[in-house]
């Protein structure tokens, strides 16, 4: 099973490929070298968009449970889907922060992952 999605991962990976060339030498005459080349570029991000969409507009946030506030990711998710602009500006400016000071993404990480961790002691084996 895991050998016949792996090849069809490679075929679909061999299709965009010769794609993306057909796709310069069409436009390369036209416009020349470096713009072909931007155009595929943006033919392969126009795409990346449009399956971004598709896979967030399907995702749903766990169900909280019954007497309990919603969680954060839950939160989250239905920000971003009320008020896209706003999640796609937070998203900016926090990629901006972690860019100027990566120090800050390590202690995000380190304080989720610790988090996680007591939130969740390893189980104990019988004896």
């Amino acid at each position: 099973m895991v050998a016949a999605i792996a090849a069809i991962a490679a075929a679909a990976v061999v299709v965009i490929v010769a794609l993306s060339f057909a796709l310069y030498a069409a436009v390369r005459d036209l416009i020349g070298p470096a713009w072909a080349a931007a155009a595929v570029a943006g033919a392969a991000a126009m795409i990346a968009v449009i399956l971004a969409f598709y896979l967030t507009h399907k995702a749903k946030p766990p169900k909280p449970v019954k007497g309990d506030e919603q969680n954060l990711t839950s939160r989250l998710i239905e920000l971003a889907r009320e008020r896209p602009l706003v999640a796609a500006a937070a998203v900016a400016a926090a990629a901006t922060v972690v860019i100027k000071n990566p120090r800050i993404l390590m202690a995000v990480i380190t304080g989720a992952l610790a988090n996680r961790a007591t939130a969740n002691p390893p189980a104990k084996g019988k004896r």
